[in-house]
């Protein structure tokens, strides 16, 4: 499979199994235009950027992950939650627990003791430490994803994957910019019909 159908199947198999509640939909078109503004930032004021990505970016596309995607039978794509889990290339739902989990414990570290890390400075502040270890802490669980998908799926799919997370916050306001208007009007559901119909070439 060459580069770029892989990444098509990958955001396809992705959008399918994971991108079916519009509500789930609507969060990620926001979650993506705040990914975007922190791209922006990143050149302009970086704490700001990483507060930005964190704190607004990824929770609003986390809460959609977590409490409006069905963990029951997928009938739509007649699979089991378990299945897709299995089969997930990125970070599945065990997986992101363990990531959040540690993000969520910085500032309480930071909290009680600043120098418990051995890198950052007091005369820093906090929020400046809080934000440089969140940028690393997003930086090296995509690196450390991808260089796992090196060894369990080859190289080729390590890249792929890594390219799809950075671009991600583009594809998804290409995708979902009509969700909050569908969601609007009570099209609680993507039946993934108009999907379906240009699909990439997948066994799964």
């Amino acid at each position: 499979m060459k580069f770029f159908e892989e990444l098509h199947l990958q955001r396809w198999d992705d959008h399918r199994f994971y991108h079916q509640n519009r509500i789930n939909q609507t969060l990620h078109f926001f979650s993506a235009c705040c990914f975007l503004s922190s791209y922006v930032l990143i050149f302009i004021d970086p704490v700001l950027a990483v507060m930005v990505a964190w704190l607004l970016a990824m929770v609003l596309r986390q809460s959609g992950h977590f409490f409006f995607e069905s963990k029951e039978f997928d009938t739509i794509n007649n699979c089991t939650n378990e299945y897709k889990e299995s089969v997930k290339v990125g970070y599945n739902i065990s997986r992101k627990i363990v990531l959040l989990s540690i993000w969520a414990a910085i500032p309480f570290i930071y909290y009680f003791d600043v120098h418990i890390l051995g890198i950052m400075k007091v005369e820093n502040g906090m929020l400046y430490n809080i934000s440089v270890t969140w940028l690393w802490l997003g930086l090296g669980a995509v690196l450390f994803r991808t260089l796992h998908l090196f060894k369990i799926k080859g190289v080729q799919s390590g890249i792929v994957w890594a390219t799809k997370i950075l671009t991600d916050p583009f594809h998804d306001v290409k995708i979902y910019w009509r969700a909050p208007y569908r969601l609007l009007k009570g099209d609680m559901i993507d039946d993934m019909t108009e999907w379906y119909r240009e699909k990439p070439a997948t066994n799964a």
